[in-house]
């Protein structure tokens, strides 16, 4: 029952990073959050190894990719 929950919060994560207006804000909500969601999924389905792969690689190494990406970026604000 706990995957569900877990699966269902993956999903509400998802659309929650496309409401900041701050691109920042958005890495973050939208690969460093879900990344840790999905990795409790995987490891509720006991595959522990993928769990550990995902919590690495999706939780803190894309985040920090991307949030020097958007910082590398420049703005177009009026």
């Amino acid at each position: 029952m706990m995957e569900y929950v877990m699966l269902a919060a993956t999903v509400v994560i998802a659309f929650m990073s496309l409401w900041p207006k701050d691109l920042l804000k958005a890495v973050i909500i939208g690969t460093g959050i879900q990344g840790v969601a999905l990795a409790y999924v995987y490891l509720s389905l006991l595959a522990p190894d993928v769990a550990l792969t995902q919590a690495i690689i999706a939780s803190t190494i894309m985040p920090a990719l991307f949030a020097l990406v958007v910082y590398k970026t420049e703005r177009w604000e009026k």
